[in-house]
């Protein structure tokens, strides 16, 4: 650990070999992969990201590098949550960076991301989609912890989702907007705020398309208690969001619609990772 904070890169690189989806993982610093696990069969590659120091501080850099090579399929999950703790003035910065090659099927399920109070922290996930890749991806963000008495009230977080030339969001949630966080129009007084995608390289089709979007809207439809809805911003893409005021209920309201794009586009059963259930 140098003065600046720490610096950690991960890099995962997965290849199709017949039947199997294999993965090579080189890391600097702080970040570690699981054993690679294969509960739905060799095709389909399981990993848990590890972050040893449990969270992420004012300097700190975590890089992740995910490639992909044609036909493989992971699904990527971590342990636990994701801290951005109190800052004395630098930023904190995680990046994702995932490329797909043909036919690939990339499944990016972190935990919740803890966005301390007094945190100065960046969020970034960015894909690329080459012809016939298909990502699911989701992220949640609990802004201070309320339940502990601990609140949102100082520091700033940018969220930050790229799918070049398709896809760009850029926020920024600051304490003091208070605006932003409690108004009907923003957060409506919601500390949980979470975005869920499927992204397809190629047009998805009238029909897939609304199917997916049907489905998301029927589970949300049998939990009126949480805001969320769902949206296609683009032929190849469908984007759902939501409030709430704790990580659990989202969470839970994402592996449902998770499940249903599973079978609608795959034609596989959920196969929650492992660690979900520890």
């Amino acid at each position: 650990m140098s003065g600046s904070g720490w610096k950690g890169e991960l890099r995962i690189a997965y290849r199709r070999e017949g039947d199997s989806t294999l993965a090579l993982d080189r890391h600097h610093g702080p970040l570690r992969v699981l054993q690679r696990l294969y509960p739905e069969g060799p095709g389909i590659c399981h990993h848990v990201l590890v972050h040893p120091p449990g969270g992420i501080v004012g300097g700190d850099e975590l890089t992740v590098q995910l490639d992909l090579a044609a036909g493989s399929h992971a699904v990527l999950t971590t342990p636990g949550a994701t801290r951005f703790y109190r800052s004395g003035g630098p930023l904190a910065l995680q990046t994702v960076h995932a490329r797909l090659d043909d036919g690939a099927r990339l499944e990016w399920l972190p935990l919740e991301a803890l966005a301390y109070s007094g945190c100065i922290a960046e969020n970034r996930f960015r894909f690329e989609l080459a012809p016939g890749a298909m990502m699911i991806g989701w992220d949640l963000m609990a802004l201070g912890l309320p339940a502990a008495g601990e609140p949102f009230v100082r520091g700033n977080l940018v969220q930050h989702l790229e799918w070049p030339g398709v896809w760009l969001e850029r926020g920024r949630l600051d304490a003091a907007d208070q605006a932003l966080l409690d108004s009907p129009l923003g957060l409506a007084g919601h500390r949980v705020l979470g975005t869920l995608w499927f992204a397809s390289s190629s047009p998805f089709g009238t029909a897939p398309q609304e199917a997916l979007l049907d489905a998301a809207r029927e589970v949300f439809a049998s939990h009126p208690e949480l805001p969320a809805g769902a949206t296609a911003p683009d032929d190849r893409l469908v984007v759902c969001r939501l409030l709430a005021d704790r990580v659990e209920p989202a969470f839970a309201l994402w592996r449902q619609v998770r499940a249903r794009w599973r079978a609608l586009q795959w034609g596989l059963a959920e196969e929650a990772p492992r660690i979900w259930r520890t």
